[in-house]
């Protein structure tokens, strides 16, 4: 076997092996994105068309390379759907072991078809080549206009689509805002409680929004009934509960990969000195609290305009957690 004439295909098993290195080691290298835009849309395709069609006279260059892409952007997705219905899932390293299994596999079978074909197809670049190829000289006027077309459209294509990948657009800026029972999880919230007991709950709050962000906590017990006749919310009472809080907190990247970790998580212990139902609140503001009105002489703030901040947490304009207390 003269492994000088699949030079091609040896390539790519190469380069998919190499880029499995690249993402296991260097994960922000430049060569990694560059090399994933070709393991993505043009390996799979291009191995599965040269195993399939291993004759020169089967198809010409030109076809190859506009098959190539076509079908990778075919491919892929088929072994995304796939693994949608595998234990692994749609994950980084299940679809970069698939895809390097993929390339390999076709790769090495396009050598087998080679080796057995009578006039293999066998892509060695040069002016000349490339010119006999597309029929250069015998072509009308035409034809070679639309072939300078077809190729400057390829050639733009690669272009825009490497251009969008490597600059990509921002992700959706959010933050985690989230209250765990005193196990640390979604459960066992103290939702029963005798007048002036103690209760507990974890608040957490993740950073997300691309930029350093101070954050402002209010705490609030509130007594709240909906009316069904008007079909609004009457806020009865309404007390500043201790402990609020603020913190600064950096950007911490979404990691879809690995397991999720906390970033900033904090004990708040309180207690309701009135018996009944209530609603603790939790509201949560991004680099400016908003101003509230005098305290009034009773500390009951649902008839000042700080009841505004409840009814935009019952509305969702706000960001705010809920937890119902019962009082005995």
């Amino acid at each position: 076997m003269e492994w000088r004439k699949h030079w091609d295909t040896l390539t790519i098993i190469a380069l998919s092996l190499f880029l499995d290195f690249l993402i296991a080691f260097f994960p922000d290298s430049i060569v990694r994105k560059a090399l994933g835009l070709a393991f993505v849309l043009f390996f799979p395709g291009y191995v599965f068309i040269t195993a399939l069609f291993p004759e020169k006279k089967e198809l010409d260059s030109l076809e190859r390379l506009a098959l190539s892409f076509g079908l990778s952007i075919a491919i892929v997705p088929l072994i995304g759907l796939a693994l949608n219905y595998t234990p692994w899932g749609i994950r980084l390293t299940p679809i970069l072991v698939s895809l390097t299994a993929f390339n390999t596999a076709f790769a090495l079978a396009a050598i087998y078809r080679r080796e057995t074909a009578i006039e293999p197809w066998i892509p060695w670049i040069t002016m000349e080549r490339v010119k006999k190829e597309l029929e250069w000289e015998e072509s009308s006027k035409l034809d070679k206009a639309l072939t300078v077309i077809l190729i400057i459209a390829i050639i733009t294509s690669i272009g825009a689509l490497a251009y969008v990948i490597t600059h990509p657009k921002p992700g959706e800026a959010f933050t985690e805002f989230y209250i765990l029972g005193p196990g640390s999880i979604a459960d066992d919230y103290p939702t029963e409680l005798f007048v002036g007991e103690n209760g507990t709950v974890i608040i957490g709050i993740v950073n997300h929004e691309g930029r350093n962000v101070t954050y402002y906590v209010q705490i609030w017990l509130v007594n709240l009934t909906w009316d069904n006749t008007t079909n609004t919310t009457l806020i009865h009472e309404m007390y500043p509960m201790p402990g609020w809080f603020n913190v600064t907190l950096p950007n911490v990247p979404v990691n879809i990969e690995g397991n999720w970790t906390p970033q900033f998580e904090t004990n708040y212990t309180f207690s309701i000195d009135k018996p009944g139902q209530w609603q603790v609140w939790f509201l949560l503001f991004k680099d400016k609290p908003p101003e509230l009105p005098p305290a009034p002489p009773s500390g009951n703030y649902a008839d000042t305009d700080a009841r505004n901040l409840i009814l935009e947490a019952v509305n969702g304009t706000i960001q705010s957690l809920k937890l119902n207390v019962r009082v005995g």
